[in-house]
C-alpha cells in the first residue's frame, strides 16, 4: 500500500524497482560448485551390479533348493522302489516256501503209498523158496498182458 502525500514520480520508482525486483527472481543465479564431481552413472552401474549379484545369489538359492527337493524326491522313489522289490520278494519267499512244503507233503505221500504198496506186497507174497511157490499161469500170462498195455500206455503218452 502507497501511502497517501506519495508523488507520481516516487511511484514510479517504486513500480520500477519492483519489476526489477521481480525480473532479479527470474535470473540464473549463479552455481555452486562441488569440491568433488559425483560421477552419477559409476552410482547406477554400480547400483545395477548390486541388484544383479543380489539376483544372481537368489537365483542359485532357488536352484539348490530344487535341486535339494529333486534328490529329496528320487531318494523317496528309489525307497519305494526297494520297498516294494522287498515285498515282491517276500512274496516269492512265502510262495515258494508254501510250494516247498506242498511237494514235500506230497513226496512224503507218494513215499508212503510206495511203502504201503510195498508192504502189501511183501504180506501177500509167499515167503520160501521159489520152488515152494505155486504159480498160476493163467494169472501170470494175465500180469504179462497187463505190463505190456501198460508199456503201450506209456509210450503213447
Amino acid at each position: 500500500m502507497q501511502p497517501k502525500n506519495s508523488t507520481f514520480a516516487e511511484r514510479q520508482a517504486l513500480s520500477l524497482a519492483a519489476k526489477k525486483a521481480l525480473l532479479e527472481k527470474f535470473k540464473p543465479k549463479p552455481t555452486v560448485q562441488a569440491d568433488t564431481v559425483i560421477n552419477h552413472d559409476a552410482e547406477r552401474q554400480a547400483r545395477i551390479e548390486a541388484v544383479r549379484a543380489q539376483r544372481e545369489i537368489e537365483k542359485a538359492e532357488r536352484q539348490r533348493a530344487r535341486e535339494e527337493a529333486e534328490a529329496k524326491a528320487e531318494a523317496e522313489r528309489i525307497a519305494a522302489a526297494e520297498a516294494a522289490a522287498a515285498a515282491i520278494e517276500a512274496a516269492q519267499l512265502s510262495s515258494d516256501a508254501l510250494k516247498r512244503a506242498d511237494r514235500k507233503a506230497r513226496k512224503k505221500e507218494v513215499k508212503e503209498a510206495a511203502k504201503a504198496k510195498k508192504e502189501i506186497r511183501t504180506a501177500t507174497k509167499p515167503s520160501g523158496p521159489k520152488e515152494a511157490r505155486v504159480v498160476d499161469p493163467y494169472e501170470e500170462h494175465r500180469r504179462y498182458i497187463e505190463s505190456l498195455e501198460r508199456g503201450r500206455e506209456r509210450r503213447r503218452a
